[in-house]
């Protein structure tokens, strides 16, 4: 199939998960991606193991998120090979790089240097902390950023300590909107015939996921406490256990409340003024969480998401990953793909073009193995 993005060329100087994600992103949607890679072991992922490739050495991390990609080592630390990456770019429309703050101006590539030779260029910046500010220079890694941009505190239950959210959430976003702002810098540079510099940080992706509870405290100046698998401002939506296996609930207005009361056997509770309205709900929701858990756990998870679903109640049963996987939904959706060459099989692209997935033409590289290819060397 054709591709939005064929015809275009990124050249990636980066490693871990933001930058090598941003890149996996536009690889698959068309883009030809070179990503440099130092000579001494490459980029860091490549030993993010077990599990490990069919080689036994590439961990299946860096198998996911470098799919589709040719593998080109520079050293540049040395003049030579700055120069290179010079020629690489000349014919490059987008340079992405998560390097250690700092490591680029030190070097040689920084983006004042960078578009003043390649003005056509658009020159994306994943930072930690942000260009600008007293932590411009520190590095960090997305369990620091869930900690230092207040996510943690958001996470888990009053009672329990700060929670780490399972998933590397500020990485991967922080990566979706460097494409986010790359592909609108393309796009730009399609009116101007110029290019344009891109920064995007950990911090700053931390800050917009808790963006509501910042809102709050700097409207009310109370810090927002943890509510668990609870919601702040509606209620119930949160995860209650039943006779078997825990399920959420999400009787997101007033009209899902009264179906939902009427599905756990107490019509009276939507009539009740303590309940009947969103705002009496949240307000006594210590009285009304306690009443629908009692409901809730006298029969098995499968009954209740059958009655709830059946009255038109959002719900769903908390799978794990192994659920997840089994389902027919994940099955329907096709979403995973399986490398070639290498047969590993990871997720694909959550974004169908012309109700098609793209599919990766090439498996991850070998270190370096496109060196010869790319250079000419």
């Amino acid at each position: 199939m054709s591709l939005p993005l064929d015809g275009v060329r990124v050249i990636e100087v980066g490693q871990a998960l933001a930058g090598p994600l941003a890149g996996a992103v536009l690889a698959d949607m068309g883009a030809e991606v070179i990503k440099i890679e130092k000579p001494d072991g490459g980029d860091d992922a490549r030993i993010w193991g077990p599990p490990f490739g069919p080689d036994g050495e590439t961990s299946l991390y860096f198998h996911s998120q470098n799919r589709n990609k040719r593998s080109v080592v520079l050293d540049l630390k040395k003049p030579e090979d700055i120069e290179a990456l010079h020629r690489l770019c000349e014919t490059a429309d987008i340079l992405i790089q998560n390097l250690r703050p700092g490591v680029v101006e030190e070097i040689g590539i920084g983006p004042e240097a960078m578009l003043e030779r390649h003005p056509r260029l658009v020159y994306c910046s994943i930072w930690a902390f942000g260009y600008q500010g007293p932590m411009r220079l520190k590095p960090g890694f997305d369990p620091l950023l869930q900690a230092y941009g207040g996510m943690m505190s958001m996470t888990g239950r009053p009672e329990d300590p700060p929670t780490f959210c399972g998933a590397s959430i500020n990485d991967k976003a922080t990566g979706l909107f460097c494409t986010i702002g790359a592909l609108a810098a393309l796009r730009q540079r399609d009116r101007t015939g110029r290019g344009c510099l891109v920064d995007t940080s950990l911090f700053e992706t931390a800050v917009f996921w808790v963006e509501g509870q910042v809102n709050q405290h700097l409207a009310t100046g109370e810090v927002p406490r943890r509510h668990g698998t609870g919601a702040a401002v509606i209620v119930p939506y949160q995860v209650f256990e039943t006779a078997d296996r825990p399920m959420c609930l999400a009787a997101g207005n007033d009209r899902l409340w009264a179906r939902c009361a009427k599905v756990l056997g107490h019509p009276e509770w939507a009539e009740d003024a303590r309940f009947a309205r969103s705002r009496e709900r949240v307000r006594n929701k210590t009285v009304l969480v306690p009443l629908v858990a009692e409901v809730l756990r006298t029969k098995p998870r499968d009954h209740w998401v059958a009655a709830l679903e059946a009255a038109g109640v959002p719900c769903a049963p908390v799978n794990d990953i192994g659920e997840v996987a089994a389902s027919e939904q994940f099955s329907a959706v096709d979403i995973m793909q399986t490398l070639p060459e290498s047969g590993v099989r990871v997720v694909g692209l959550p974004i169908s073009f012309d109700r098609q997935r793209p599919r990766s033409a090439r498996p991850a590289p070998h270190l370096g193995e496109h060196t010869e290819e790319v250079l000419g060397r």
